[in-house]
């Protein structure tokens, strides 16, 4: 009996899950792996600090698609079949168990993202996948209902049926030879990125880490809270993230040039925190201000609204006088940054867009305009924010993927 054959194009996460998956759920598949660098599970190998973000421990699927700003209701489909709970089942019966940290973010519990690397290739080795190496896909055409897929070499491969796999492309120009198979494309732009503002006072703070602060984009409704990190070029940490991810159309769009405005205090807001001080004024009247910090912002960083708001370092509360009050609530609760580019985040970069999704099968992943052709990962217009939801959506669609083209 002739095997059929399953071409995967991308030596990613999602291209290793499904390839994986299908070699094992029909043993009369035969599965080759083709990726352009020299490089396999290169994002797995560096995401996390070097820990890998396996996935997250959310265990409802209506929590966990509001985690992806584009790509949610896709996900809300393919969620049913495989979640996060299989995802953690999945590694757990390949002897890799994961932990869940505080903030929700699971990795192996060896904190290495080699781990995950080994149990990915020993599966591959398991079922006989065949992976190749330095093989760049200029094209591929449907012949005679066999696929025919063109390298940059000029070598050439048939089969059976095809998982594109290659991760997010930065240019719409690179999906040239998806296009032409009739597949739209949802723009390409960065997600996952820190707002720079060169020249600004506070990256004089560089180090400074700020538990809950709320930020907020001016002139729009879109704003994001969590821990900020200040930089030496100016704001990351993941409230900045979330905010570049849910913003990533409009802030492209601006050319990354925008206001935003700073809430250091995010569990009050410019009334309540009024209130606070009024307050504070009798209860520690006789200590200084720059002393007495009763926010438990990081000292650097309540020294430095004292100076943006011209405060005296021997000023005691008592003596605030009523227009530096009001100043101080404007830092603290509002202070505005111009942002002037962006940088990548380390290895979390994403990009948001790619193949559109009302032209993919949520249940399938396969095609709705080209037979036996499918998709899984970030090729895809979905995209997730920082903590191991785009690591989920590599999973799930790999798996998806997989096990259609095994029954076929």
């Amino acid at each position: 009996m002739n095997k059929k054959r399953l071409v995967v194009i991308g030596g990613g996460a999602a291209g290793f899950f499904c390839a994986v998956n299908a070699a094992r759920m029909n043993p009369l598949l035969e599965v080759i792996i083709v990726e352009k660098s020299s490089r396999l599970l290169s994002k797995v190998k560096i995401s996390g600090g070097g820990r890998c973000n396996v996935t997250h421990s959310c265990f409802s699927m209506a929590e966990m698609i509001k985690k992806y700003p584009r790509g949610s209701n896709f996900l809300k489909k393919a969620f049913h079949h495989f979640f996060t709970v299989d995802t953690i089942e999945w590694f757990a019966q390949r002897g890799v168990a994961l932990k869940a940290e505080a903030d929700g973010r699971m990795f192996p519990v060896s904190d290495t993202s080699q781990t995950i690397i080994d149990c990915l290739i020993k599966e591959a080795n398991n079922y006989g996948v065949k992976i190749l190496m330095n093989r760049e896909v200029k094209e591929i055409a449907s012949v005679h209902e066999q696929w025919h897929i063109g390298f940059a070499d000029a070598k050439f491969l048939q089969a059976d049926f095809i998982c594109v796999a290659t991760g997010g492309y930065p240019k719409s120009s690179q999906f040239h030879w998806l296009k032409k198979l009739g597949h739209s494309i949802s723009e390409p732009v960065p997600s996952l990125f820190t707002f720079n503002m060169p020249g600004n006072a506070i990256t004089a703070l560089m180090g400074v880490a700020v538990e809950n602060v709320q930020v907020k984009i001016t002139g729009s409704k879109l704003s994001s809270t969590g821990p900020l990190l200040i930089t030496h070029w100016g704001l990351s940490g993941p409230a900045i993230l979330k905010l570049s991810a849910w913003a990533a159309i409009e802030l492209a769009a601006g050319n990354w040039q925008f206001q935003i405005l700073v809430n250091w205090l995010a569990a009050f807001n410019e009334n309540t925190l009024r209130e606070k001080l009024q307050a504070l004024r009798f209860e520690i009247a006789t200590q200084k201000i720059i002393n007495r910090n009763p926010f438990a912002l990081p000292q650097r960083l309540w020294e430095y609204c004292m100076q943006q708001c011209g405060i005296n370092e021997n000023l005691r509360w008592a003596d605030l006088p009523a227009k530096e009050q009001n100043k101080l609530v404007k830092i603290l609760c509002a202070q505005e940054f111009e942002v002037k580019g962006k940088t990548t985040y380390k290895e979390e970069f994403v990009t948001a867009g790619g193949i559109a999704l009302n032209e993919i099968d949520p249940n399938s992943m396969q095609s709705k305009i080209v037979p036996h052709l499918f998709f899984a990962g970030e090729v895809l217009d979905v995209d997730g924010i920082t903590g191991g939801f785009n690591f989920q959506n590599a999973w799930t669609t790999g798996w998806i993927a997989a096990k259609a083209i095994s029954s076929l």
